[in-house]
């Protein structure tokens, strides 16, 4: 049981890690962000 809620957990991570970095990359691309942008 606890397997599987971990490995759920690690690809909802994954996704969601995903799906930031690319919406970094779209907004620098659209200057919303400048390109120097670093992440804390």
């Amino acid at each position: 049981m606890m397997d599987g809620l971990a490995v759920i957990g690690f690809v909802f991570g994954l996704v969601a890690f995903i799906r930031v970095e690319k919406l970094i990359k779209t907004l620098k691309a659209q200057g919303t962000l400048t390109e120097d942008y670093k992440e804390e």
